[in-house]
């Protein structure tokens, strides 16, 4: 039976690397890892492209794949049962690549093993705290994490085709298709079968959702109240980008404690649904206390969940500027945060590099209106100076300014351009 599996996933090896590759940024950056003897480990959501990307990582290696997903090779008992017929199917390498390993028990103990007989292993996971939790453990400074996300713009365009020089953006049919791209990507996202096949989020996104929960969530965790995990992801897909309490939110769901909410929180976040922004403060006690902001990882899931007929654009554009500064390597907690000041003005992203706040980022989808413009301006220099930070970007739909006030210039920047840049 191991043999068929195999014999059967190596076909779909083959067709996966005949299809169009839309290389991602991170191709070039992790290339040199290719032969070194780390466990490189691609973590991300699930069809976000990381086996495409790994396949591709190790195209001219000749190396072995395995893909844990099936049900029959998860039951298997003797591991080196599995490793004996890979080596049959594939011949003799040292290059091995599995996929979501952590799909099977005691994977670490094994791929342990076989890092210590010399085999160059790649391994892919869609849940980013076991297998940062287990590696850790077994494998200590002999591993590499590389997390792949959705598309970004920039592969978006790609994808899409799109190939145009910034001195063309002044004629206006260019400057349209431009921000047709962009309305798409901001409303179905960046998970690549979306953008590749034209599918819509609806029937494919909520679909692959409910998967998740019920395959990475339910089944694996054995939550003892499923349906609560599915209320409590549809009611923070809706309410993304605003401050939630978690006292509030054991009310609306119908949890017995918090001790539960922020278990169940906990999952969506190891499974790459959700991601929590905590409010800055110096005092690590008033961010605990603090509400926490709540971003889901692809605009696409809101797109194919939302309870309202037409998702609030704003909150969209919000949450692809928090997702994109994750997609650049910022980590929520540690130098990404949320801000309110004295007098409750809140800025949406502060970036923290070395212990200090070095930018203040603004999302504003309707800058044109007099009130809105006020209002973020003030927001953003208020907290500046509480801060002591005078970095200041607001990131617009398509407006371009640089305003000054005295000696502090704020930059106005549309979605796009920073995007791309």
């Amino acid at each position: 039976m191991i043999k068929d599996i195999l014999i059967k996933q190596k076909y779909e090896r083959e067709q996966l690397l005949a299809q169009n590759y839309i290389a991602r940024d991170k191709t070039l950056q992790v290339k040199d890892f290719a032969d070194n003897d780390l466990v490189k480990v691609i973590i991300g959501p699930r069809r976000a492209g990381k086996s495409v990307f790994s396949l591709h990582l190790f195209k001219d290696k000749e190396s072995a794949y395995i893909n844990f997903d099936d049900e029959n090779l998860v039951k298997t008992e003797n591991y080196d049962d599995i490793l004996k017929e890979m080596l049959v199917t594939y011949g003799e390498t040292k290059y091995l690549f599995f996929d979501e390993i952590q799909n099977i028990e005691n994977w670490e103990l094994f791929i342990n093993k076989l890092h210590r007989q010399g085999y160059n292993i790649l391994l892919t996971g869609s849940n980013a705290k076991l297998l940062s939790r287990e590696l850790s453990t077994h494998l200590t400074g002999r591993h590499i994490p590389i997390e792949i996300l959705p598309f970004n713009f920039k592969e978006f365009l790609t994808a899409k085709k799109f190939i145009f020089q910034q001195n063309e953006l002044h004629i206006p049919e260019i400057k349209a298709k431009l921000l047709n791209h962009l309305e798409s990507y901001l409303v179905n996202g960046g998970f690549p079968e979306i953008v590749l096949k034209n599918y819509s989020p609806k029937g494919y996104l909520d679909t692959l959702l409910d998967s998740i929960l019920l395959k990475d969530i339910i089944n694996r965790y054995k939550v003892r109240f499923p349906q609560k995990i599915y209320d409590l992801e549809i009611y923070l897909i809706n309410n993304i980008a605003s401050e939630i309490s978690y006292r509030k939110l054991i009310n609306l769901v119908g949890f017995n404690s918090v001790g539960t909410l922020e278990k169940y929180l906990k999952y969506l976040e190891e499974a790459y649904l959700v991601f929590i922004l905590s409010r800055y403060s110096n005092k690590a006690g008033e961010r605990l206390k603090a509400p926490k902001k709540l971003y889901v990882v692809d605009n696409g899931y809101i797109t194919a969940k939302a309870v309202q007929f037409s998702p609030d654009s704003g909150k969209l554009m919000e949450n692809l500027v928090f997702t994109e500064l994750v997609k650049r390597g910022l980590k929520p907690g540690m130098d990404l945060f949320y801000y309110k000041t004295r007098n409750n003005r809140e800025v949406d992203f502060i970036i923290r590099e070395n212990l200090k706040i070095t930018s203040l980022v603004q999302v504003a989808y309707k800058i044109n209106d007099p009130v809105t413009k006020e209002r973020e301006i003030k927001a953003i220099i208020e907290a500046g100076g509480e801060l002591k930070c005078n970095n200041f970007l607001i990131i617009t739909w398509d407006y371009e300014e640089d305003i000054k006030i005295k000696e502090i210039t704020i930059k106005l920047i549309p979605l796009w351009k920073w995007l791309l840049n």
